[in-house]
């Protein structure tokens, strides 16, 4: 449970985000990634190394304003900071030893979210690759495409 628990909030956390409109959506994550890189920084866990983690994860959530790619990036900071914290034996919540494993195991379920441009079920739909043929949804008839001699400009071929 220890590792299913975490992927399913962080599944959880995707479903959430999803409800929100842009730009809401990539700002409140730019949010999220600033305060996830501030997370440790009164654990005195890593001294120093906190305060610096806790810089170049600000610069990242300044870009990630913008930018589903620097929001991605700093869930993966974040991940590789919560493996360290887990083996120095600092944890995120000084209550829950494995918490940092926890969100270790949780962000980059986030971050391959956002790193695919953090969009929902729905905006993926419609933007489907140009030239995929879209499929109609169940229950629609398929469409049948014009017979040859009825494009617009084309010439018949006598035989």
């Amino acid at each position: 449970m220890r590792y299913v628990v975490p992927v399913v909030i962080g599944l959880l956390y995707v479903l959430l985000m999803c409800l929100l409109r842009e730009p809401h959506r990539l700002r409140l994550n730019a949010v999220m990634v600033a305060g996830a890189g501030a997370a440790y920084l009164s654990s005195g866990g890593l001294d120093g190394w906190d305060v610096a983690f806790t810089v170049v994860m600000t610069y990242v959530a300044f870009r990630a304003v913008d930018s589903w790619t620097f929001v991605g990036i700093g869930w993966l900071l974040h991940t590789a900071w919560d493996v360290v914290h887990h083996l120095k034996g600092s944890p995120l919540l000084p209550f829950f030893h494995d918490s940092s494993l926890g969100c270790a195991i949780c962000d980059p379920v986030i971050a391959i979210w956002c790193l695919s441009g953090g969009r929902t079920w729905r905006e993926r739909r419609r933007s489907e690759p140009e030239g995929a043929v879209p499929v109609p949804p169940a229950g629609d008839p398929v469409p049948v495409p014009p017979a040859a001699d009825e494009f617009p400009g084309r010439r018949r071929s006598t035989p």
